[in-house]
């Protein structure tokens, strides 16, 4: 069953960790990698990397990307976004902070956001402004 517009919102802004996609080079599949992700429903979409990583380079070439998110309980729900490349910010302890926020226990954001500015490097964030979806409920197997 295709979810209505609420539900596929209110599912993309839960945090699942997404696959993300992106034409890299037209001789190959697309480059797809798991990536945080942090959205909030009716807005834009963003992801945090390094300026210089594959899948930034290859954002900013092809212009658009795509990001798919799945459970598998209590039911079998998906939702896949795909759109433009909006905008580039650059990162800030606020936005990692934010990213952290959502994914790891509230005792562990502040030591995670330290990790990250200490070792692994420069980051960027990527915005997207979902405009096609894919979703479905496919029930309980």
């Amino acid at each position: 069953m295709t979810l209505s517009r609420q539900e596929r919102e209110r599912f993309l802004a839960e945090p699942h960790v997404g696959a993300l996609s992106v034409v890299e080079r037209p001789d190959r599949a697309p480059l797809t990698v798991p990536i945080w992700y942090h959205y909030t429903p009716g807005g834009e979409l963003w992801v945090r990397t390094g300026p210089d990583s594959r899948k930034a380079r290859a954002i900013r070439t092809a212009g658009r990307f795509s990001l798919m998110v799945q459970r598998t309980e209590p039911t079998v729900r998906y939702v896949s976004v795909e759109g433009p490349l909006t905008r580039t910010a650059p990162d800030s302890p606020q936005r990692s902070w934010d990213m952290a926020a959502r994914y790891l226990p509230p005792d562990e954001v502040g030591a995670f956001v330290e990790y990250d500015r200490t070792h692994l490097g420069e980051h960027i964030a990527l915005y997207m402004r979902p405009e096609h979806w894919v979703s479905a409920d496919l029930g309980a197997f």
